[in-house]
């Protein structure tokens, strides 16, 4: 068994670095077509923790993740451009926020009902499943360390969000082909997609640079500096004991400390691969949480599955509710919930499907998740405590 704090970080980073070549390759990467390179990267290292080769117990994984997870938010949400989120415009957002509502009214209800089946204790596995399907994986882990979400409990979650997101996208994709008969049936305002179209086409693309050395080491160290900022702040707020911890003000404020620096020149920092640094730093945080967990916990994911797909349905419910009040296409629907429970990475898909040459409004809509997931994601948490009896 490993148990030199050298040698698990060199592990992690050596799982990190070939779950993110091979998925990148053109021979190996239809193989994470259903399970994702974020799904090998928690997998691979709780793997190896249950065969013994890692020491699971080991400090160095709540030192990385303590450390790293205020820098990777940071870093990700220096690169948002909010003004673009902006241009989508009033209907978009306001199905996006409906979707989000959908999965934290689905959550809590939800919940409601299987914590008498799972156990209350699982309430903070349920907050961080819904950041991850109002935002993506970046809010699931920042509100699972947040919420301070057990191992045990966590990792059922993961497995649903893994297996979920991938079946809905199905649905939705194949559900394209009834969309002139249900916008006749809302009697959707067609004149919102020709909008969002102009609106769109008048966004400055930026020029990407080059990667070099200098610049990334600069913007780990601002990353670094970032987040001990934060850390240093949330030591000075009040810690509320069962509501929220001086980590859970050094998560949020990396988030707000992340978007307000997106309106600096601070910002010039994604083209020099700052974004792409973020989801590295990320990576190796799950790398961290998943060599603490281990595979006898998770029996429990085959139950927590019916739930997963419940949250889904109530989700779809309150979206469909939405477009039909709003008279939106069921474009921004699909769209929009294809933001909130896949992420940046399948919501242009989806948006391209319905919609030629408007997956921009996915990816746009799948960065105003990743704003607000982690947010979301709390306050859902929140309420699952209370109903859970710890309130």
């Amino acid at each position: 068994m490993m148990d030199s704090t050298g040698a698990i970080i060199a592990v992690l980073i050596l799982i990190e670095a070939v779950v993110l070549t091979a998925a990148g390759h053109p021979r190996t990467k239809r193989f994470f077509k259903f399970l994702p390179a974020v799904f090998w990267i928690y997998f691979l290292p709780m793997l190896a923790a249950t065969c013994g080769l890692l020491d699971s117990g080991h400090p160095v994984y709540g030192k990385i993740t303590k450390t790293l997870l205020p820098a990777g938010l940071f870093l990700l949400l220096l690169c948002v451009d909010v003004k673009a989120v902006l241009r989508l415009g009033p209907k978009a957002l306001g199905m996006m926020l409906a979707g989000s509502a959908g999965i934290m009214l689905g959550t809590v209800t939800v919940f409601a009902v299987y914590r008498h089946i799972v156990g209350a204790h699982m309430w903070p596995g349920f907050g961080a499943l819904s950041a991850s399907w109002m935002g993506g994986s970046a809010n699931m882990v920042a509100v699972k360390e947040a919420l301070e979400t057990p191992d045990e409990v966590f990792l059922p979650m993961v497995i649903v969000d893994t297996i979920i997101p991938y079946f809905w996208m199905g649905l939705l994709v194949t559900a394209a082909a009834w969309q002139p008969v249900i916008d006749r049936f809302n009697n959707a305002d067609s004149a919102v997609l020709a909008e969002l179209d102009r609106r769109l086409a008048q966004l400055e693309k930026g020029e990407a640079g080059k990667f070099h050395p200098g610049f990334a080491l600069l913007i780990v160290a601002t990353a670094l500096a970032g987040g001990f900022l934060c850390k240093w702040i949330a030591g000075i707020l009040p810690e509320i004991k069962g509501v929220i911890s001086t980590y859970a003000w050094t998560v949020i404020l990396a988030s707000v400390l992340g978007l307000v620096c997106s309106f600096t020149r601070i910002n010039r920092l994604q083209q020099h691969g700052s974004e792409r640094i973020g989801y590295w730093i990320l990576y190796l945080v799950l790398t961290s949480i998943g060599a603490k967990a281990s595979l006898q916990d998770a029996g429990a994911a085959v139950t927590l599955l019916g739930a997963g797909f419940l949250i889904v349905i109530i989700h779809a419910i309150v979206l469909l509710i939405a477009a039909r009040l709003l008279r939106a296409p069921i474009f921004l629907a699909a769209a929009a919930s294809q933001a909130n429970m896949g992420g940046v990475v399948s919501a242009p898909i989806v948006a391209e499907v319905y919609h030629p040459g408007l997956a921009s409004v996915g990816l746009l809509m799948a960065v105003f998740g990743g704003i607000m997931g982690t947010y979301f994601g709390l306050i859902t948490g929140q309420l699952c405590r209370w109903l859970a009896g710890g309130g």
